[in-house]
């Protein structure tokens, strides 16, 4: 499984009830909640009942430079901060997240969907734990030493400008700040203006905590405004970007024209191989699940299941079976809920993906495109079959709870097809000999590989080949990437 904690979902969506959010419509700008340049206001929608649940306002080029000059102008003293005091600030910050989850996992499960049980199991603890885990790197790392006589120096890049999506909100937006202020970087966030709420009491975290005015900054917004102010102004040294291959392309442009440092996790198309000698019974159903992590909202997510082709009927019976617990919508006894797709583009997308693969001949074994009844962006738990590579719904990421089920007749076959992508983000491989499982792995051209469902590691390096992106987050990565090396001599 792709998380070590198992989940256990119970519920569809958040109480009614919503959380209080103080500055929702507010920016924060060199350590205050300010009114932005523009009142437009942007609708923050709950995809479980499509009612309106709170209002952020829409950000402009003119609030990016606001944040930003606050940003480099407190670079210098924060870059300079003794590591001890900003590992205080950072050990208050994990005591004030604490203090917050209750009302984090009600407002990420409304602002995003999520059942509340997998808010509280996945959405929330993410977050926690890139934050525990960067105050332990951080009390042991060295930002200057020695190699063979030249003395190295670890400095902090300077202005992050951090531009996050809506699947996993929080987490996100952790991997990208939380190592940035441990280094001593000053950071401008945007996140997604579908998903801004827990952005909000995030900062409110960092507020309590006594993050010094100006080293984080929030500015809401859009991307065309908001993202591409922060993509192209020449006062930030680096952006952060995780969002689709397409948006991280324009990114990418944008950067260029100050040669500033870009790092990029962006989609994929993940390929699970079952070798001939794995558990089936376990991988099958395993390999079902990982597929609808957070409804299919997971960059990595399985979606692409190989299996051996004299094993295929085997296979079909048990990914039925398997998807036959998931129910998209209201809990029933016995199913797991499934959570809706968090927007309503989103949901027309994934229906006609679905629609697709059927037009080009798959074989549809599980779910479908009809509606699901009642309100919300819910799409039906979806498994095809004798699915090819010049598929359309084997070939592009459908971001939706869809899973394509591809025979091989060799475990050369099953490799290539597995490479045969334009991403190469995460892998799965399942046998029954971790030898050959490891030796299968070492060949999937991608970030990772999770053999035999192995969970989420916090010191694993997490990023993509190929247009899935490039830099690496988690851990002691997340700290190089936002550092530069100087070499003294001398």
């Amino acid at each position: 499984m792709l998380f070590d904690k198992e989940v256990n979902v119970t519920e569809t969506v958040a109480s009614p009830a919503t959380p209080t959010i103080a500055h929702e419509r507010q920016q924060f700008i060199n350590g205050e909640w300010v009114s932005g340049e523009s009142s437009e206001l942007i609708d923050v929608v709950n995809p479980a009942t499509e009612e309106i649940i709170a209002q952020v306002p829409a950000g402009t080029a003119g609030d990016v430079d606001r944040a930003v000059a606050a940003a480099k102008a407190a670079f210098e003293s924060w870059s300079r901060t003794p590591v001890a005091e900003r590992l205080r600030i950072l050990e208050a910050v994990v005591e004030g997240y604490q203090a917050r989850e209750d009302d984090l996992v009600r407002v990420i499960s409304m602002e995003m969907g999520a059942p509340e049980s997998f808010s509280r199991a996945a959405q929330v603890p993410l977050p926690l734990m890139t934050m525990t885990t960067a105050v332990e790197i951080l009390r042991d790392f060295k930002f200057e030493y020695e190699a063979n006589g030249v003395s190295i120096v670890r400095e902090p890049i300077g202005v992050i400008g951090a531009i996050t999506p809506w699947n996993f909100p929080l987490h996100q937006v952790a991997l990208k700040v939380i190592p940035g202020l441990a280094t001593g970087c000053t950071v401008v966030l945007k996140p997604s203006e579908v998903t801004p709420l827990s952005s909000i009491i995030f900062t409110e975290v960092l507020e309590a905590a006594g993050v010094p005015a100006g080293v984080f900054n929030l500015v809401q917004g859009h991307g065309p405004e908001v993202g591409e102010a922060i993509s192209s102004h020449p006062d930030i040294d680096l952006v952060s970007f995780t969002g689709s291959t397409r948006a991280g392309k324009r990114v990418t442009e944008l950067g260029a024209q100050t040669v500033k440092r870009v790092t990029l996790e962006l989609g994929g198309k993940s390929a699970n191989i079952i070798l001939d000698d794995a558990d089936f019974e376990a991988a099958i159903p395993a390999g079902v699940a990982g597929s609808y992590l957070n409804c299919g909202q997971a960059c990595n997510a399985p979606t692409r299941m190989l299996v051996p082709r004299a094993r295929l009927a085997e296979v079909e019976e048990l990914a039925k079976k398997a998807a036959e617990t998931f129910e998209a919508g209201a809990a029933t006894e016995g199913k797991t809920p499934l959570g809706p797709v968090t927007t309503e583009a989103g949901l027309h997308r994934v229906r006609r993906y679905i629609e697709q693969g059927v037009e080009e001949g798959a074989k549809l074994i599980a779910g479908g495109a009809e509606p699901v009844e009642g309100p919300g962006y819910f799409v039906r738990p979806t498994v095809f079959s004798n699915v090819t590579q010049d598929m359309t719904i084997a070939r592009e990421e459908i971001f939706g709870p869809v899973l394509s089920i591809i025979a091989y007749d060799t475990v050369d076959e099953a490799v290539a097809i597995a490479n045969d992508s334009e991403y190469g983000l995460g892998g799965w491989v399942w046998s029954g000999d971790a030898t050959r499982a490891r030796e299968v792995a070492k060949r999937i051209r991608t970030g990772q590989v999770y053999i035999n469902g192995a969970g989420i590691h916090p010191y694993a390096p997490f990023g993509g080949y190929k247009q899935s992106g490039n830099g690496r987050e988690w851990g002691l990565y997340g700290f190089e990437e936002v550092l530069e090396t100087k070499a003294i001599l001398g």
